[in-house]
């Protein structure tokens, strides 16, 4: 029958797997969690497109500025911009991306050429291009604006530039996904990713003490970046408004070159994955070694205070916490932070030109503290798994399990805190007893206030995250609204009454309010164990079937 079958084009492959995907999204609307999750992005979409459409009116603006008053050398830094955004934002925000599972698309009968089309497709599904194919846009009108002799060249240098940097982000990020597809590689990454976030605090103080050597330095460095694509775009533009024909063709020719190597090595990556590549961790078997029997401890247990259903808990999120190499690097960064806010804005020499007084700066770092801890609690079950069933079926309550979860967040957020407290004690030492009193009232008010707010998200809105994984690790929209709200109601009344006490002249005041909203917190908490016990069994599907997939 293969043989007398007539074979399917290209565009009906493209066409038919782009249908499918509609339906599978339409589908999953039916659920209430997917249209909550829907919802959330939409949001988050309307948000970010007050950034997309105010650049937008950047690059306009920039354009028609440069071509209008002659400026032609800096069309390039308009291309650099996109250039750069591209291709790091990616890498910076990697769980945020459209994910494209390769092996699912296998399922399917397309040949090679029509899983290429797919593949770099989905690129222009990231945010990083969608808001840059803005961009180009608005700065081919502004230089349709400014010479509508230019709009030729610069579509067509557009083009090229749009198909190259499409084309070398799904490269980059297939090398990515091959490159991390071992533990050790994805936390020495996540290593120097950490690392080159923190250095980048220290880019204004290293301008200011090496700035004189930095420009002679730049000078040698320009004729080498001459011949990269967003310096190529450039020049073609400005040949084209020179009316310089030959460098017109000769940077469009550069951007083509450029897009053809690209293409070449993604066709390569593609051609292996649809052969079937398999990117694995997964051990080669070995006969099972006999394990000797765990003698019982005959020390005392340190939980011995907390039920055995508690403590359980707190073991297991202890163990998890140790074994999840990136959210234990990430209780790094909270300490690091602290003592580089600090060296800038106080101390005894510090690195801004306006030092900050301790009785701002401390309330300030509790506060990133609090904003940066009190993330994972809104989706406290993301790595449960399959392991969500036991919580069903073991003889315990659900208010059992919400205080083990809660209080390692409890003991992190104390243990970091303490950390910071030194480092600030240090550094340019505590502020005033009221201002210190009321600080720490103020963390007890927010992250138990917060606590309630992120059981109900975490049963009402879950969702699934993997071990050591970097690419596809997106929480839920709407949980990712429900946390950003809850942090600025919670930091706004933060706010409004630690500088209460400036506005009465009662320096006593803040402290004495957040003793009494600390207290009215830590007892609606407790009030609402009971219920997001009940909670989590009337979403017991919801809850399974998020964490089972």
């Amino acid at each position: 029958m293969a043989d007398v079958a007539s074979p399917i084009g290209i565009l009906t492959q493209v066409r038919v797997v782009a249908g499918l995907r509609w339906r599978i999204l339409r589908n999953g609307l039916r659920k209430k969690a997917s249209r909550f999750d829907l919802l959330g992005l939409i949001l988050l979409g309307v948000f970010s497109g007050f950034f997309v459409v105010g650049l937008c009116v950047a690059f306009f603006t920039g354009a028609y500025a440069f071509l209008s008053e002659g400026r032609f050398g800096l069309f390039g830094l308009l291309f650099w911009g996109i250039f750069l955004f591209w291709q790091l934002f990616p890498i910076f925000a990697a769980g945020f991306g459209a994910s494209f599972e390769f092996r699912s698309m296998l399922r399917f009968p397309l040949n090679l050429t029509a899983f290429y089309v797919i593949g770099l497709a989905y690129g222009l599904a990231d945010f990083s291009a969608v808001a840059s194919v803005c961009w180009l846009a608005s700065m081919t009108l502004g230089a349709a604006a400014a010479r509508p002799g230019v709009l030729p060249a610069m579509l067509l240098v557009a083009a090229l530039f749009l198909l190259l940097n499409v084309t070398l982000e799904r490269l980059v990020g297939s090398w990515l996904e091959r490159l991390l597809s071992r533990r050790r590689t994805r936390e020495l990454f996540f290593a120097l990713f950490i690392l080159a976030m923190v250095s980048l605090n220290l880019i204004e103080p290293s301008m200011r003490h090496y700035g004189g050597l930095l420009g002679p330095l730049a000078l040698r460095i320009i004729p080498y970046i001459a011949w990269l694509p967003p310096a190529l775009a450039g020049r073609a533009i400005a040949a084209a408004a020179e009316a310089r024909f030959g460098w017109l063709v000769l940077g469009s020719a550069g951007l083509f070159v450029y897009a053809a190597v690209f293409s070449v090595f993604l066709w390569r990556r593609f051609a292996s994955q649809y052969r079937g590549e398999e990117l694995s961790e997964t051990a080669a078997p070995v006969p099972a070694a006999a394990r000797a029997l765990a003698k019982p401890a005959d020390s005392s247990d340190r939980l011995s205070a907390l039920s055995p259903q508690v403590a359980a808990v707190v073991r297991k999120e202890f163990r998890y916490l140790t074994r999840n190499t990136f959210s234990f690097f990430t209780l790094i960064m909270p300490p690091v932070m602290v003592l580089i806010f600090g060296t800038m804005f106080a101390g005894k020499h510090p690195a801004s030109e306006h030092p900050v007084s301790p009785e701002i700066l401390f309330p300030g770092i509790m506060a990133y503290l609090v904003l940066i801890l009190m993330g994972p609690a809104y989706n406290c079950f993301a790595f449960e798994g399959r392991g969500i069933q036991t919580y069903f079926m073991a003889p315990l309550h659900f208010r059992d399990i919400f205080l083990g979860k809660n209080l390692m967040l409890l003991s992190v957020l104390g243990v970091e805190t303490v950390l910071s407290l030194v480092m600030l004690a240090w550094l340019l030492g505590l502020p005033s007893l009221p201002v210190f009193l009321a600080t720490m009232a103020a963390i007890v008010f927010a992250v138990v206030g917060q606590l309630s707010i992120a059981n109900w998200s975490s049963v009402t809105l879950p969702r699934k995250l993997e071990f050591g994984q970097i690419r596809g690790q997106r929480q839920s929209g709407m949980a990712v609204l429900v946390a950003f709200a809850a942090q600025i109601v919670f930091g706004g009344v933060s706010a409004v009454v630690l500088f209460s006490g400036r506005w009465t002249g009662n320096r006593w005041f803040p402290a004495e309010a957040f003793t009494l909203l600390a207290a009215a917190a830590v007892g609606g908490y407790f009030a609402s164990l009971d219920g997001m016990s009940r909670l989590a069994e009337e979403k017991k599907e919801v809850l399974i079937e998020a964490l089972c997939r």
